[in-house]
Formats: structure tokens, sequence, C-alpha cells
């Protein structure tokens, strides 16, 4: 059997992250652009590849002025418990439409949270950092990473899905 290590770290802690040492497959999904500092998040994920070895991520996508309005709330949304309840209020119309939609639909929530929670979470996740498909398969490509897969999910808001394969 082999041995679990659970631990908790940061990727954006390099001297941690170095002390992890190489793996064939590095996975993070939703998590790098909530750094605060997505590329150096990036640069750490890929310190993290072996040769040989892939590198999946899921990153929001960056949508212009929508990316740049969900920002906008994040930050409100965190900033004190009056502007919290003020962006949850705002936000019930959509809640209550996406509720409507699918329900219709006979669709359940895709994240696994029941509908409250999903709003809390997507309201209050900052920090919040966007990028397009292209700027995240230059960034991996100009470290010797070749595409080996891209998901995106068009002009929704959303996470586009990336294989990366670090050649040997």
């Amino acid at each position: 059997h082999a041995e679990w290590t659970i631990e908790q770290g940061s990727i954006l802690d390099e001297a941690y992250v170095r002390r992890l040492g190489t793996f064939d497959i590095v996975y993070s999904w939703g998590v790098l652009h909530h750094t605060g500092q997505m590329y150096e998040a990036f640069e750490r994920a890929a310190d993290l590849v072996a040769p040989g070895g892939r590198l999946a991520i899921a990153i929001y996508n960056d949508q212009g002025f929508i990316s740049r309005y969900w920002l906008a709330v994040k930050r409100a949304y965190n900033a004190n418990a009056v502007s919290r309840n003020l962006v949850i209020a705002a936000h019930l119309p959509y809640l209550a439409a996406r509720w409507t939609a699918r329900t219709l639909k006979g669709r359940r929530l895709e994240r696994g949270m029941r509908l409250w929670t999903d709003l809390l979470d997507w309201l209050g996740g900052y920090p919040f950092e966007v990028a397009t498909p292209d700027a995240v398969k230059a960034f991996f490509q100009q470290r010797g990473f070749t595409s080996q897969g891209l998901w995106t999910c068009g002009r929704r808001h959303g996470c586009n899905e990336f294989v990366f394969h670090r050649p040997r």
C-alpha cells in the first residue's frame, strides 16, 4: 500500500513547494486563481511537475467587463458586513432566476452545494483572478510545456480546463 501524507501549505510558499519534490501528475481545480498571485501560483505549480509529467488546472475565464464586474462584487462582499448584506440583497434576483431555470430544466446545481451556499461562495470568492485561454497556454508554453487539452466554458463565467505536458 502506498502511504499518504496530508499537509496544509501554500502554493505561494516557494520553500514549501520545493520541499515537496516533483510528481507525474499535478492537479489544481479552481484554486490558483484565488491566491491573489495567480501567475506566481502557476510558476510554483509548474515546478511540481516532473519531466514527462502532466499538469491539469482549471482557471476562471476572462470575460472582460463581466469579469471586472464580478471582481468589484467580490471586493464589496468582503469589505465589511454592511456591503456584504447589500451585495447579497442585490444578487437575490439572480439566485431566484437561477433556481427557477434549473428547476424547470430538471438540472442539479453543478457545484455540488445548496443554492444558497453556492451563491455565498460565488459572491465571496476573493481574491479573484481571471485569464484568457491564450494567456494561460502562452505562460506554460514559455516554460517548456506543451498543451494536451483545453476545454473552455465558452462565453459564460466559469473555468477553462487545461492539461499540459512537460517533455522529458
